[in-house]
């Protein structure tokens, strides 16, 4: 499966396209988007989209790992992770999309 990442940029300008924004005001309302869902978990709050997605605050326990090559046994601190989970709705349209055509490398 092939796996194609929009960069920020990308997501601007498409924002700014769909919401027929300029590029300022798009960049300006994808930062001020992106720093309330960082300030919610830096509070320890969740943010919930209904029927796309979630972002919450996790602990992750200390835990005893085992490097794989030198089999040796690490301690690893617990410590807080941010997780998404997709809501139902998007799950289920990312569900029926047909998967994409490979597309050949040029070389």
């Amino acid at each position: 499966m092939e796996v194609f990442n929009m960069t920020k940029k990308e997501f601007v300008d498409a924002f700014a396209k769909k919401g027929e924004l300029k590029i300022k005001d798009s960049e300006r309302l994808v930062a001020a988007f992106l720093e309330t869902v960082e300030d919610a978990l830096l509070k320890g709050e969740g943010v919930r989209f209904i029927g796309f997605g979630s972002w919450e605050v996790r602990e992750r326990a200390a835990r005893e790992v085992t490097n794989p090559q030198t089999k040796k046994k690490i301690k690893v601190e617990a410590k807080k992770v941010v997780k998404f989970k997709v809501g139902k709705p998007l799950a289920d349209k990312v569900a029926e999309q047909k998967p994409a055509k490979k597309v050949a490398k040029k070389k």
